[in-house]
């Protein structure tokens, strides 16, 4: 299991300084918020990446239905460049509430599941070059003659993260495709819950069978852990990685300051014996 941390609030100055201290402290992943609206998510990772050289930098999540992907094609290869090929990319529909209709973007979430699929479309096919054409209920992408920026360091892409409801089909279809999880459990009254241990056993299980992408494949679940009590977040976190969660991703949203964040940083990720939970799919 690896071990990210999401910070909660702060400009890019703070992004890259604590991003810094979360590799100096042993995280393997640093993240931020792709805001409607508020401090640019690829300008902080980009002063991260001139700031660190191992730790895998990223967003949670960037909801691609209100994105122009060609837009975010170039953003994620050039920071995967700048980074030495160290970016992760976690897409998912968004939360409306955080201002979907204050902007006028598209609310209706069967319109928006159509964006993020044709947009993961586009996202994927620019980033293996020209000449690329696209077309879609939604968009119409015709090869050009513009200078084109390079394919991704990493290869065959630039990993990504879909956020999807389990155990809904045709939200996992479309998870099952590229290279991770995050997920979300529908339950038979249509509320939405955070996964359990059981279902994420119950996941990887599902992707074992039913996924037919070569690479790795990633589950990724989040919450706190006591950092001032590393055996107790061991612990916590251990029933996960047995079920087959490969991230874990610490989450401060409640965090009073950024002093607060930094404390938790510096306590380090919970002690886990990663070697003995690697996931066995």
């Amino acid at each position: 299991m690896r071990f990210g941390f999401v910070l909660p609030r702060g400009d890019a100055r703070a992004a890259a300084e604590l991003a810094h201290e979360a590799e100096q402290a042993g995280w393997d992943g640093f993240f931020v918020s792709d805001l409607l609206w508020g401090i640019d998510a690829w300008v902080s990772l980009a002063a991260a990446a001139m700031l660190t050289e191992r730790i895998r930098l990223g967003t949670l999540l960037s909801p691609l239905s209100r994105m122009r992907p060609w837009k975010l094609a170039g953003e994620t290869v050039t920071l995967d460049h700048l980074s030495g090929g160290r970016v992760t990319l976690a897409v998912g529909l968004g939360a409306i509430d955080t201002g979907f209709a204050a902007f006028g973007e598209v609310t209706d979430r069967r319109t928006r599941a159509e964006l993020l699929d044709e947009g993961l479309n586009i996202l994927t096919g620019l980033w293996r070059g020209q000449p690329f054409r696209y077309s879609g209920r939604h968009y119409t992408v015709e090869p050009t003659d513009f200078p084109a920026p390079p394919p991704p360091v990493q290869q065959p892409r630039i990993p990504i993260w879909v956020a999807a409801a389990w155990p809904n089909p045709r939200s996992m279809r479309r998870a099952l495709r590229y290279d991770g999880v995050l997920p979300m459990v529908i339950g038979d009254d249509a509320a939405a819950r955070q996964a359990t241990p059981d279902d994420v056993r119950a996941i990887a299980a599902y992707a074992t069978d039913r996924r037919r992408e070569p690479g790795p494949f990633d589950i990724v679940v989040e919450g706190e852990t006591p950092g001032d009590d590393p055996a107790a977040a061991a612990q916590q976190v251990r029933a996960w990685a047995e079920a087959g969660a490969t991230w874990w991703i610490e989450t401060r949203w409640s965090a009073p300051d950024l002093e607060a964040v930094r404390a938790r940083l510096a306590q380090r990720p919970p002690p886990l014996d990663r070697e003995s939970v690697l996931p066995k799919h």
